[in-house]
């Protein structure tokens, strides 16, 4: 009884049970009011057919001798019936049962009364024999318009009774009593079989998720239905637990890819940090220990040097600091309208001066387009970070357009420029933090890998995507797109 179709089966089988003593019952009931019905309408004028042809009592005296002579004559035509001469008030003045057998005195008129009243057959009365209710037939006995008493005809007498009782432990009464407990054994048999049947792919998915949770070097079994065309809620049941399983596996893949990239950012972290520290360190400690050996100049240099790796130390522990703020759920966009085109000018504007030292030229290419939708202080972050790593690796005398142009419901924007350009196979990496495609120059000139990073974060906050078309040696295109004001 541990196996789910077993206790499907034990239910059927009580449900059949209970429906089948029910059945008799009801059977039962009905079949004895059929057979009442049928007896009392097919005898509901014996009586007052007796009556006719009969007088029964003669003034205040009972003709003795016509009613033995009726009930002599009934007896024989037919043994289950039983006749009573009653009094007005339903007293019993005589009778065609065996003497001493009789317990009633009286009979109730009541249904007397419902019997010549009406016709919704089976009416019963009260049988003088026993405490039972029985079918009957009755007709009132006037003399001279006075009623003087009635003629109560028993339908199914106490010799009917026993009879019937008697057919009720016969042998065919046996036979159909172990019919129907071969036919609950037969519904039992196949009931097991129908829920084993049904139930098979729950055992399948029990033994697959019972092998997910054991085999972890393994392949896990996945659930598989047998029905392709009818999907019911044991495959929909499986097709979530394949789906449960595939994401959980995703999931570890990832926990795995993260912790992997975890060790590789401490490891990058530290040797970023280090870098600028150590330089630091190093022109401090030549400047303290060697201070009246340098010239002026020399002291200038080692300290501007000193200062720059400062910087760029600064600059470093800053971008962390933002990146982890937007990997957190501290980070509330304040989002509102603002003009896309004026922001991308007063950036470029902003970096005009850097672009010129390293002789890169910056053009800025603008429509007329509606106000965009998002957080003006992080998207100019955005731009900043895009446009300063276009001057980073841009040869002198190249170029960096900024675009801004409509879209349907979007405002697109570009920064494109002429230079170094990006490896295929390093395309798809770029985004990753400390990522650098010159791994041994990006430290020493203030590139930790971040900036990109920041970039991809900030536009994902923004329901936003970055894409990137790059070859090497001819440019780079960066382009993201953001909501149009919604009025």
């Amino acid at each position: 009884m541990k196996t789910l179709s077993s206790k499907l089966a034990l239910v059927l089988f009580a449900l059949v049970i209970c429906i089948g003593i029910v059945f008799l019952l009801v059977s039962n009931h009905f079949v004895s009011r059929y057979q009442n019905e049928v007896t009392q309408s097919l005898h509901a004028k014996l009586a007052a057919n007796l009556v006719k042809s009969n007088r029964y009592i003669d003034g205040d005296n009972i003709n003795h001798t016509a009613v033995m002579s009726a009930f002599e004559t009934l007896m024989v035509i037919n043994p289950a019936i039983e006749v009573y001469l009653l009094d007005p008030l339903g007293k019993i003045l005589s009778y065609s049962a065996p003497e001493g057998q009789v317990k009633r005195t009286h009979v109730s008129t009541q249904p007397i009364t419902q019997f010549m009243q009406s016709r919704a057959y089976p009416i019963l009365g009260d049988d003088p024999r026993s405490d039972q209710q029985k079918v009957f037939s009755v007709e009132p006995i006037y003399e001279k318009g006075r009623l003087k008493g009635f003629l109560y005809i028993v339908l199914h007498s106490q010799l009917y009774q026993n009879t019937a009782e008697q057919l009720e432990n016969s042998y065919l009464t046996r036979i159909s009593i172990g019919g129907i407990l071969a036919g609950l054994v037969l519904a039992l048999g196949m009931g097991i079989y129908l829920f084993r049947l049904l139930t098979r792919r729950l055992t399948t998915l029990n033994k697959a998720m019972q092998s997910y949770g054991r085999e972890k070097n393994k392949s896990p079994l996945r659930y598989k239905s047998s029905n392709t065309r009818i999907k019911d809620e044991v495959d929909s049941l499986g097709m979530r637990f394949n789906q449960m399983a595939d994401q959980i596996d995703e999931a570890l893949d990832e926990l795995l890819r993260n912790d992997s990239k975890r060790r590789e950012l401490i490891a990058n972290v530290s040797h970023d940090l280090r870098t600028p520290l150590a330089t630091l360190h190093g022109y401090l400690e030549t400047l303290s220990l060697k201070a009246g050996d340098l010239s002026e100049d020399e002291r200038e240099q080692y300290l501007n040097i000193a200062l720059k790796q400062s910087e760029n130390l600064s600059e470093l522990v800053n971008q962390l600091f933002e990146l982890a703020k937007l990997d957190s759920c501290e980070t509330l966009l304040n989002v509102e309208a603002f003009s896309l085109a004026e922001l991308a000018q007063d950036v470029a504007q902003k970096f005009i001066l850097a672009a010129k030292r390293k002789g890169v030229h910056i053009e800025v290419d603008l429509k007329e387009i509606p106000f965009a939708y998002g957080d003006i202080a992080l998207i100019q972050r955005v731009l900043e970070n895009l446009i300063e790593n276009a001057i980073r690796h841009t040869p002198k005398d190249g170029r960096i357009t900024i675009g801004v142009r409509p879209e349907t419901e979007r405002i697109a924007v570009e920064i494109r420029d002429t230079g170094v350009g990006i490896p295929k196979e390093s395309i798809q990496e770029i985004f990753e933090r400390f990522f650098r495609v010159d791994k041994e120059r990006g430290a020493s000139n203030g590139n930790a890998g971040l900036g990109l990073a920041i970039v991809k974060r900030i536009l994902n906050l923004h329901g936003s995507s970055i894409d990137v078309h790059s070859e090497v040696q001819k440019g780079t295109c960066f382009s993201f797109d953001l909501p149009v004001q919604q009025f």
